[in-house]
């Protein structure tokens, strides 16, 4: 699956909706691909028949204060990466600070993030939840993150 642009991403989760058909959305940065992102993918898709990532652009990610070398990985090869992975169905890469645009075109039943955003105040999840969908948060897997591959790649070069 290429990935979409937002009006793409729009067309492909409408002509796939059905009563029977559960979609799902999550966002995140996805900088140096891991098992804990693979992981988490792996759940959020499994709570439902479709997965849409949102990836942050370059200059969301700058904006997130994340740290001035990153992202590591342009947004064009972390979309593409996700987007070769068998459980995610599509990618858009979305510039705004947050996902809630993005959330409200695609109008997922299901929207996840990891267990450390619970009590966050989510965007998109008072949409989602008045739509009669759900916010759902799947356990963070610990030890498994860019900032620690960053971390263990710092103390290597030492």
């Amino acid at each position: 699956m290429p990935v979409l642009s937002l009006d793409d991403a729009v067309t492909f989760v409408e002509r796939h909706r059905s009563p029977k058909t559960k979609v799902v959305f999550t966002n995140g940065v996805f900088d140096l691909l891991h098992v804990g992102h693979t992981r988490y993918l792996k759940q959020a898709r499994a709570l439902g028949e479709l997965l849409v990532v949102g990836v942050n652009s370059d200059s969301s990610v700058r904006r997130l204060g994340k740290g001035d070398d990153r992202p590591i990985t342009p947004e064009g090869e972390r979309a593409e990466l996700l987007s070769s992975l068998s459980f995610v169905d599509a990618v858009v890469i979305f510039t705004e600070p947050t996902p809630e645009e993005l959330i409200r075109q695609l109008s997922p039943d299901i929207l996840v993030k990891g267990a450390d955003w619970e009590g966050r105040g989510n965007p998109g999840q008072a949409f989602v939840e008045a739509r009669g969908g759900c916010m759902k948060f799947i356990p963070f897997e610990t030890g498994h993150s860019t900032t620690n591959l960053l971390d263990r790649l710092k103390r290597s070069r030492i």
